[in-house]
């Protein structure tokens, strides 16, 4: 088993993250916690796995569905509180796309995630874009990273001003 690319000290986290942007038909597919708050579907790169790599696995992982990875979208800096330590993750965020017509497009669908040996329950959910603006959503930025534009958008992002 691959371990993440997650370090912990006395003081501090630092974790590799990717994320893939999936929409279809004016909606973004997004991971819903317990407390109401949504986030791209994604995970920790491991050691030695390419980013795309870890996508697709994510997804398998999470979803069990097969996605193709398209263009490099934006990378993040994020500086955040992970429980009592500030966290720096470096997220790149993916375009993909499906590739696998039996997947669910409407309504939930309930999974879960691990994180630090413990399970976190997810809910999966469509979001119609024109909605983002009324929900939580990590990150922050969900709508500027939607954007088309040329080229990868850098942003930094911080919980910890």
């Amino acid at each position: 088993m691959s371990r993440d690319i997650l370090f912990k000290t006395d003081e501090n986290v630092f974790s590799y993250r990717v994320g893939g942007i999936l929409v279809e038909n004016g909606k973004i597919l997004l991971q819903r916690d317990k407390r109401g708050d949504h986030a791209v579907v994604g995970g920790h790169v491991s050691f030695m796995e390419q980013a795309k790599d870890t996508l697709v696995r994510e997804f398998m992982e999470e979803l069990h569905v097969k996605i193709g990875v398209d263009d490099l979208l934006a990378v993040n800096e994020n500086f955040f509180m992970w429980g009592d330590k500030p966290c720096h993750q470096v997220h790149f965020y993916y375009a993909v796309h499906l590739e696998d017509d039996g997947f669910f497009r409407e309504g939930m669908v309930s999974g879960y995630d691990e994180l630090d040996n413990m399970r976190v329950d997810l809910d999966y959910v469509w979001v119609p874009l024109e909605e983002l603006k009324n929900i939580t959503v990590y990150p922050r930025e969900i709508e500027k990273l939607l954007e088309k534009r040329e080229g990868v958008m850098h942003f930094v992002s911080s919980e910890l001003e």
